[in-house]
């Protein structure tokens, strides 16, 4: 009895780990299993972030305004950057009577003539040129702080790109951040409410965001 005992213990786990797969094969696929992917249909919508009114002072406030350049910003091509430059340029032309400093972004091939005319640079207004992230390789942090910056205020395009990407670059730095809604675009609206939704929530940027529009910017 001793000699098939081995045998009989083998003959007894296969047939445990045997009958446990068919078990466990048999069950249905949980909702775990699936992707976002698989999902994206079904993906409900969070509700829309409330708009806050906001009080900033010029001395340690500074207005970035990201990229509008051509032809990244036409009604051809990118209609809804060209919607957000008459808004820029109203509050471009109140921070300049507060003084509130103003800098500027460009692409990596971009220069200063290619801003859009209606919100183009006074001399002395310095811009800074990279990627999608205006603090890499730039001297972004050290005019800001320099300025005895606390707080910018960030438009520009694409929304998803340079406002995304240098707003988080802010926030991650002390910064804190004042996103007017109407002052970011993109191709598509999609891209800017995954911005909006992104900075209010991610765990980098939520606790120093503020959404808003520029009419709700008070400068005093």
């Amino acid at each position: 009895m001793k000699k098939g005992t081995p045998k009989n213990s083998f003959f007894a786990l296969s047939l445990f780990l045997f009958l446990f797969l068919i078990i466990f094969l048999a069950q249905p696929v949980s909702a775990a299993a699936s992707t976002i992917i698989d999902d994206w249909k079904t993906t409900a919508v969070p509700p829309a972030p409330v708009l806050k009114s906001v009080v900033v002072d010029p001395q340690t406030t500074a207005f970035l305004i990201l990229d509008i350049q051509q032809p990244m910003c036409n009604t051809e091509q990118r209609p809804r950057c060209a919607a957000s430059v008459p808004k820029i340029a109203e509050f471009l032309l109140n921070a300049r009577i507060h003084s509130m400093p103003i800098i500027y972004s460009l692409t990596p091939t971009g220069t200063p003539e290619d801003i859009v005319a209606a919100v183009s640079p006074l001399p002395g207004e310095p811009s800074v040129r990279s990627s999608v992230d205006k603090f890499y390789n730039t001297d972004l942090e050290k005019i800001l702080k320099d300025k005895g910056i606390k707080t910018v205020i960030i438009s520009g395009t694409v929304a998803h790109g340079a406002v995304l990407h240098t707003a988080t670059g802010a926030s991650i730095r002390g910064f804190q951040v004042i996103i007017p809604v109407d002052g970011m675009s993109s191709v598509e609206s999609y891209a800017e409410q995954y911005t909006a939704w992104h900075m209010l929530n991610a765990p980098g940027t939520r606790a120093r965001t503020t959404l808003t529009t520029f009419d709700k910017i008070s400068i005093k």
